[in-house]
């Protein structure tokens, strides 16, 4: 008899026989007068477990008037296992193969200590701050001996089953199944099947690569999937701590093919009530969902009070495709707050885990408030899968059947992945085309501002030019012919016939007229400057001897030099056959003046200044060398700006404005040319000037 509480039953069996005793437990469990907790294997599918644990089958009854653990692990041989694949099909046997070939070492026992050392290798296998955890260990140290009659009721029952067992008809063997049913039909059904769900995959990835509307591809997607599995209802649960920008998306009751679809995308704020605060606070309009029969799951726990796991993994579903109006939407809800998931549940899913829950009451047989949540959402069986964006968790796309538990296939497990894999994908897309749409704004409105701003600067130009017009025009009117009065009046008094001078009367002529001509050189500086950036200057291009040019400039500068005692040299290494040269020779002559008298100005007594003259191929180039002080290094590339001098000594005493150089730069790129300088302080400076020949114009003939 089966009283003892160290007696055992072992042996091997078939795993029909297995889940009959199964059952029996199960039977047993609701005869006993106190509650009874019944856990099998099926509390293993929402954890990750290790490979030990992956052949093992168990049914355990906890109560304290009966108790009793049934363990078995499955046994496979290979020959059996090809041969009834082969043979058997179910039309002729309503057993799977799977089962008819399945094995299973088979433990029995009421021992409490072997019962209490299962239990304390099943509770280790989940997290030590969830509610199994907790449950287990609780009734691990309540276990009590079986009541005698609830042992001895079972004795019978477990008499009457392996009886019933073997009083039945032997299955026949492949040898004896007609010929017309040996056609291997679930193996060919097996096929059609994965060809369509190929084909479904096929579908979703091709819509993806043809659409950026991520709302469509999403209710597209899980509307053909929930057809194709024959779901009650399919939704996708987005995680709130995902860095995913969304949009808000609503398809309020679309009918497609008679599933009502409805999704939404919104953003909720934490702790607040689903139903009424919400709504309040963001004006958000659940009146459809009130309309259509929806019971809410309020959510009104302070948020500062939930841990920050809680905060960080906690969802919402944010999709969802019903087989019908009748299953209820659980549109928008949340977990209730008794469900926190942790950084391992997290990353469990992160890593790819697939969860398969055949039936809730008994994987969450230990987790009364999910298992109620789950109820009152009419969940019996689900199969989640993780939507893994930028390998961070965005989501699960997650697969309902509401009246009634379902074994879940490998091949709908994979299905499920595949599609939440491309989802992923469609996210990722509609992510980058939000962000380069974003990019496109930013760069649009960087555009209008960048445009604002030319704008603004291009009136201040024009304001600024007339001005410098209005300036220029003054300089002419009002300055330039008083200065030329001036001039004139000096000179003349300076050559007037009529009465001797005294000295100083002939000094301060001189001065004045000196002054005179040195001011009307720096208006005449400004106004070529002005016309030439302007763009008002045009060349006069004519043809000219280029010895005569240069003979002429120093001849004009050779009083000067010999006033400072500056030596003025010209070095002419031109042939004559290449005298002829085509450019403006009034400009030509200007910056061959301008550099000569900077040159003087800055050389010491005794020193030389030389201007040198030859041609290379169409280009005549100029060249100007001083002993004069020399300019520093730091201050090279300052020397051709407007209005700057050089910082030394010499400056007090040789004045200007700073446009001699700038204007000469501005009359050699004018001609296309260019001009460089070299300089040693204490040694001196060259200055080398590169003109090319000039295209002269021929006056068109009407």
């Amino acid at each position: 008899m089966l009283s003892s509480p160290d007696l055992s039953l072992s042996r091997t069996l078939p795993i029909v026989v297995f889940n009959g005793l199964g059952e029996l437990l199960e039977q047993m469990a609701q005869t006993v007068g106190s509650p009874a907790l019944v856990m099998t294997e099926a509390m293993l599918a929402s954890i990750r477990i290790p490979v030990e644990w992956e052949s093992q089958r168990f049914t355990v009854v906890l109560s304290e008037q009966f108790s009793a653990l049934l363990l078995g692990n499955l046994e496979k041989d290979d020959e059996e296992q090809l041969s009834a694949e082969n043979s058997c099909t179910d039309a002729i046997n309503q057993v799977s193969c799977t089962d008819a070939i399945n094995r299973v070492s088979t433990t029995l026992t009421f021992n409490l200590e072997a019962i209490a050392s299962f239990i304390f290798q099943l509770r280790d296998l989940f997290e030590c701050n969830s509610n199994t955890y907790q449950n287990l260990e609780r009734y691990r140290q309540v276990i009590k001996p079986n009541d005698p009659a609830l042992q001895s009721k079972f004795t019978l029952l477990l008499l009457e089953y392996f009886l019933t067992q073997s009083s039945q008809e032997i299955i026949p063997p492949p040898s004896a199944i007609g010929p017309a049913v040996y056609i291997c039909q679930p193996v060919e059904d097996a096929l059609k099947k994965q060809v369509s769900q190929e084909q479904l995959l096929n579908q979703v990835t091709t819509q993806i690569r043809k659409s950026l509307d991520l709302p469509v591809i999403m209710a597209t997607a899980i509307t053909q999937v929930r057809e194709f599995l024959e779901l009650d209802r399919l939704v996708i649960y987005k995680f709130q701590g995902s860095k995913v920008k969304t949009q808000q998306y609503q398809f309020d009751s679309i009918d497609c093919n008679g599933t009502a679809v409805t999704t939404t995308e919104r953003i909720f704020a934490s702790g607040i009530k689903l139903e009424t605060s919400i709504q309040e606070s963001q004006g958000l309009d659940f009146s459809s969902d009130r309309d259509n029969g929806t019971p809410s799951i309020s959510v009104s726990v302070n948020s500062q009070s939930l841990p920050e796991d809680y905060q960080k993994y906690r969802g919402y579903v944010v999709y969802e495709a019903r087989g019908k109006d009748g299953i209820t939407s659980v549109l928008n809800y949340r977990e209730r707050n008794c469900f926190f998931p942790t950084s391992q549940c997290w990353e469990k899913y992160r890593q790819g885990f697939t969860l398969a829950v055949d039936d809730v009451e008994k994987t969450y047989t230990l987790e009364e408030c999910l298992l109620n949540f789950l109820r009152e959402c009419k969940v019996r069986a689900k199969l989640a899968a993780p939507i893994i964006f930028e390998e961070k968790l965005w989501g699960l796309l997650i697969a309902h059947q509401c009246d009634r538990p379902r074994q879940w296939t490998d091949s709908e497990k994979n299905l499920l992945s595949s599609i939440a894999e491309q989802l992923a994908i469609a996210i990722h897309q509609a992510e980058l085309m939000q962000t380069l749409t974003q990019e496109k704004q930013t760069l649009e409105e960087r555009v209008i501002e960048r445009t604002r701003a030319l704008r603004d600067a291009l009136l201040a130009a024009e304001a600024a030019s007339r001005l410098r017009n209005e300036f220029l025009a003054t300089i002419s009117h009002e300055l330039l012919t008083p200065l030329t009065y001036v001039i004139g009046m000096s000179s003349t008094l300076l050559r007037w016939p009529l009465g001797e001078l005294s000295q100083r009367q002939r000094d301060y002529l001189q001065t004045i007229h000196d002054s005179g001509e040195h001011l009307l050189e720096m208006i005449n500086d400004i106004l070529d400057l002005s016309q030439i950036e302007a763009g008002k200057t045009a060349l006069n291009i004519s043809e000219f001897s280029l010895v005569n040019v240069a003979q002429r400039t120093v001849e004009s500068l050779r009083q000067k030099a010999t006033n400072q005692q500056v030596n003025l040299k010209l070095d002419l290494q031109i042939d004559q056959k290449r005298d002829r040269f085509t450019a403006d020779s009034e400009r030509i002559e200007q910056i061959l003046w301008n550099l000569l008298t900077n040159a003087i100005k800055f050389t010491p007594e005794n020193g030389n200044v030389t201007l040198r003259l030859w041609v290379e191929d169409d280009t005549a180039i100029f060249q100007v060398e001083d002993t004069g002080i020399g300019i520093p290094e730091e201050k090279l590339p300052l020397l051709f700006e407007k209005f700057q001098q050089l910082d030394t000594p010499y400056r007090r005493r040789y004045e200007g404005t700073g446009l001699g150089l700038a204007l000469t730069k501005q009359l050699v790129e004018l001609h296309r040319g260019r001009i460089e300088v070299e300089s040693t302080v204490s040694v001196g400076s060259i200055f080398t000037v590169w003109i090319p020949t000039q295209t002269m114009k021929v006056p068109s003939v009407d």
